[in-house]
């Protein structure tokens, strides 16, 4: 076992990646890099929108800037290596950068679902209970909670990247994926990993299934709440805001929950693959587009900053 796990910490792995050598391959790349910067400008942007602008000093957008800051890193933590070694036609990568990168990975994908969970109960109580919105939703309260997103997201990482950076890796080393994923990194593995895949089941039901759960009744009451409403501008209102987060949500949950709660025999690298494609590249390009072209507020603080830029100039 001590020799297993010399070899483990002495060797890295190979990453078969996503894109072949080819033209095609180094389309998809130029696609893959152009959703890359999109997606960068387009949470920044929006977290310094809230930034600046004190009408976006609220618990929504508040976490709404947490949740921006978790897209620029998850898909920072993927796509930069993802290129380099399309590029390069290097497909290694050290033993510690792997174990970094699925730190950062599980890191970021828990933290997010915490928060959408979060952002869920906020938009419960604003539309819900209206009256009680800053007694039950506080800038306090919002900080606390993304503290607490942060610091499970944390603990969980930790503990699963440290239980499985110490499995011995003792045959392939070759990653079919292209980037360090837990479950990819799980199938090679020489020793039985059936106790540690319950862990995994175990930290799926709490950051997976239980916050989805969260923001299914939230929304379920909301939307029981939002047809009592008699004013159409405002059910419009309360269905805009609700359906935009909702379309984030299930991009994100489907295929994170479909590829981390399935058992080890039904993966395959091409499927996952794909399905990692949806929550580390796609979402993070997709969530500051639906919160800022659907949202007044948001665009009513770009005009406003675009203006003073434009003054400022003249």
């Amino acid at each position: 076992m001590w020799n297993e796990k010399n070899q483990t910490f002495d060797r890295g792995f190979i990453l078969l990646g996503l894109l072949n050598p080819n033209h095609y391959g180094l389309l998809f790349l130029i696609l893959i890099l152009m959703i890359f910067m999109l997606a960068i400008m387009g949470n920044a942007v929006l977290i310094i929108l809230i930034y600046l602008d004190v009408r976006l000093h609220t618990p929504m957008y508040f976490l709404l800037s947490h949740l921006s800051f978790t897209d620029i890193f998850h898909i920072s933590n993927t796509v930069p290596l993802m290129a380099s070694n399309f590029i390069t036609g290097r497909n290694s990568i050290t033993f510690v950068g792997c174990g970094f990168q699925i730190f950062l990975s599980l890191l970021f994908l828990g933290a997010e679902c915490l928060l959408l969970a979060a952002m869920s109960y906020d938009r419960y109580v604003a539309i819900c209970h209206p009256l009680h919105y800053p007694i039950f939703m506080n800038h306090r309260i919002s900080v606390l909670m993304a503290s607490g997103c942060w610091l499970w997201g944390i603990l969980n990482s930790t503990i699963h990247t440290t239980y499985l950076m110490l499995l011995p890796f003792c045959g392939s080393r070759t990653v079919d994926h292209f980037f360090c994923e837990l479950p990819a990194m799980v199938k090679l593995s020489c020793v039985d990993t059936s106790r540690y895949e319950r862990g995994i089941n175990v930290s799926g039901v709490i950051f997976l299934l239980i916050p989805f759960s969260v923001i299914l009744a939230s929304y379920g009451q909301i939307f029981r709440t939002v047809l009592h409403i008699k004013s159409m501008e405002a059910q419009k209102k309360a269905f805009s805001t609700c359906s935009s987060h909702l379309v984030v949500v299930f991009m994100y949950y489907g295929p994170f929950t479909f590829t981390y709660m399935r058992p080890r025999s039904y993966h395959t690298p091409g499927q996952d693959k794909v399905l990692a494609i949806s929550y580390t590249i796609l979402t993070p390009m997709l969530n500051p587009i639906i919160y800022s072209l659907r949202n007044k507020d948001v665009l009513c603080a770009l005009k406003k900053v675009l203006g003073k830029a434009v003054m400022q100039r003249n």
